[in-house]
């Protein structure tokens, strides 16, 4: 196992490396090779493709990277705690919280308004990531709240799911009492989008998840000792309650975040994990943390990759790419690992 990793992180590493600066290099507007180098060094003069590459590309590969790496944490800790496979970053509601907040700004905007935020530009866009951190947020208090009322896990995760429901059922009606342009503009968030963090927004996103993903893994021996079971864990002096309301809080923070800025991005969360966990072979979250982190970053990165394949004008939605990738890597994994339980 450690031979293995030896030669797995630099892999991982320079892979990453190089789907991200592929990221840079490749779009529906050809640069060369040398021109890219160029630009990132300064040492060219055209304007037109120093702010393809610095105002376009380079804030959406890093969002890739960083959203990536965020919600493949927030999948691994969810699955932790709630000792679930398919367990994900939105199992909770909080992504639904998302985008029952972003529902009430968008589509009623137009309807009580009278102006459709699609039309405001730069403020619509704050306006929209504020909405979702809102609405992520106040979910994830509510179930902050229920977790301390709660005992079993089962019983968190159905009423997870519960609020999710009536979040997309609230989601519904306001869809039927909105005009035409509103709900068109909240469809298109709602596919996801590495794009759409620009500007100042970037430097902002960027620094908010450098600043959480250390420190989720300041979680990983409360982590490793969930995976014992609640009694065992108990024996040796931990917390339950205390240490699911940390993880469970880390991780909806994480997902508050990047909903907010990139839409609710699917798969990504739930498919990473069981993927670092087949090619590191080890449920050590010493090993897991940083692998999800690496292998989260650089799923990202291709999927959004794919999502601007050359030659084709525009960009696919997000979560079509993701869903194509992750769920595949799922079901794969999930039926290796029912044969191995087996022996079949």
């Amino acid at each position: 196992m450690r031979l293995q990793g030896y030669i797995l992180w630099p892999l991982l590493i320079v892979l990453t490396t190089v789907i991200f600066f592929l990221n840079l290099l490749l779009g529906s507007v050809h640069i060369p090779f040398e021109d890219v180098w160029n630009v990132l060094f300064g040492n060219t003069d055209n304007t037109v493709w120093q702010n393809i590459i610095w105002k376009s590309r380079v804030p959406q590969s890093l969002t890739a990277l960083v959203a990536g790496a965020g919600l493949s944490v927030s999948g691994l800790q969810m699955q932790t705690v709630f000792r679930n496979p398919l367990a994900g970053p939105s199992v909770l509601g909080i992504s639904s919280g998302a985008s029952l907040g972003v529902a009430c700004v968008v589509l009623l905007s137009g309807t009580f308004g009278g102006v459709a935020l699609s039309k405001l530009g730069f403020m619509g866009d704050v306006a929209l990531s504020i909405a979702a951190i809102v609405g992520s947020l106040a979910v994830m208090s509510l179930i902050v709240y229920v977790s301390q009322k709660v005992k079993g896990n089962v019983t968190l995760l159905i009423i997870g799911v519960m609020i999710g429901y009536v979040a997309n059922a609230i989601i519904g009606v306001l869809k039927f009492l909105s005009v035409e342009e509103d709900i068109r503009a909240y469809v298109i968030w709602g596919l996801g989008s590495f794009s759409r963090v620009s500007g100042d927004q970037i430097t902002l996103f960027v620094v908010l998840m450098l600043v959480l993903i250390p420190l989720s893994f300041l979680l990983i021996k409360t982590m490793n000792l969930l995976l014992l079971g609640e009694g065992y864990a108990r024996n040796l002096g931990l917390n339950i309650e205390r240490a699911r309301l940390l993880v469970i809080s880390c991780s909806g923070i994480l997902v508050a975040i990047v909903t907010a800025y990139c839409g609710p991005i699917m798969f990504i969360g739930l498919a990473v994990p069981h993927l670092a966990r087949a090619v590191f072979r080890t449920s050590d979250h010493r090993i897991l943390m940083p692998a999800t982190v690496i292998v989260g970053a650089l799923l990202a990165l291709i999927c959004n990759l794919v999502a601007r394949m050359p030659g084709f004008e525009g960009a696919l939605p997000v979560n079509s790419v993701t869903a194509l990738v992750g769920a595949p890597v799922v079901a794969v994994v999930l039926f290796k690992k029912r044969k191995q339980d087996y022996g079949e």
